[in-house]
């Protein structure tokens, strides 16, 4: 592991997610422990989508932006918020130039899927349906997130192109969780890795979709047929469950003809890009920001 992300290992608190209000309130704990950035320069603004039932957002706007981004947080479907997802989705829109529009889904246990997911799309349809408004290229828009919120962007990307709903142009995911099976080398020996463990992986899983079963819509990886997808930068961590699905999930896309770049960063694990004073974290979101920065470029 890196040594200055193993220095923090033990700081981190074992959780679980067996009360999810508990989890929600270590987790903003958690967030609100990472430094707020500084956003001098950028619009902040906070809206509400309307769909069934409305959709909270928050606009972050850099100055000149055209592009934008429908950012989904990560949690493991069950925490998370704006308020959690407010340095990540700062840092982003710093990073890449990029109007950043982050989601406040609803949550599992309480709303389980499809609901994450239709109110990720019902945001991506607004995003597309009021460009002018938003001062953006309709056709410069892109979905991501982390963990779960990848997940959520992968998704969100099959059903807009099975619907043929508004075009997506690039798709970021950061350590996305897309397997619900735990059939990978790295779910089966990362049982016990910093932040995300195996067993917190299945409880996540197992809120998200109570007793149905899971389809490409909830796990992207059973998705038979990955053509036709916009182009995609997918991260990994090495000492993560998720990591082997994300590399597959890469590989396939490659496979049926969608440009992909896959970063597997050395020595990290899941969430670790938090720890903002290691040198691999800041290497970590400059390069979200500018794979999107490229990826929107006229």
């Amino acid at each position: 592991m890196d040594p200055e992300l193993e220095a923090f290992v033990p700081l981190f608190p074992r959780t679980d997610l067996s009360d999810p209000v508990a989890a929600r309130e270590n987790f903003a704990g958690l967030a609100a422990a990472v430094p707020a950035p500084d956003t001098a320069g950028m619009e902040v603004e906070d809206r509400t989508v309307p769909a069934d039932p409305d959709v909270a957002i928050r606009i972050y706007r850099p100055q000149h932006a055209q592009g934008a981004l429908v950012w989904l947080h990560g949690g493991g479907f069950v925490m998370g918020n704006l308020d959690t997802e407010h340095t990540w989705a700062t840092l982003i829109a710093q990073g890449s130039g990029t109007v950043v529009i982050s989601v406040d889904y609803r949550l599992s246990p309480e709303h389980r899927h499809p609901a994450a997911l239709d109110d990720a799309y019902a945001v991506l349809t607004w995003t597309a349906e009021h460009a002018a408004e938003l001062g953006i290229d309709p056709e410069r828009i892109a979905v991501g997130g982390h963990s779960a919120g990848g997940n959520l962007a992968a998704a969100t990307a099959l059903r807009a192109r099975d619907e043929q709903g508004p075009a997506i142009r690039f798709q970021l995911l950061n350590q996305p969780g897309l397997d619900d099976r735990q059939e990978t080398w790295s779910q089966r020996n990362f049982t016990d890795t910093p932040w995300m463990t195996r067993d917190k992986i299945a409880a996540s899983w197992r809120h998200y979709l109570g007793s149905q079963p899971a389809t490409p819509y909830a796990a992207p990886a059973r998705a038979t047929d990955l053509s036709g997808l916009p182009p995609a930068y997918i991260a990994t961590a090495e000492f993560d469950p998720n990591r082997d699905e994300g590399l597959a999930y890469g590989l396939r896309l490659l496979q049926a003809g969608v440009s992909v770049e896959l970063h597997q960063w050395p020595g990290t694990f899941h969430g670790s890009q938090a720890i903002l004073s290691a040198d691999i974290s800041q290497r970590q979101n400059a390069e979200l920001g500018a794979a999107l920065r490229r990826a929107l470029a006229p």
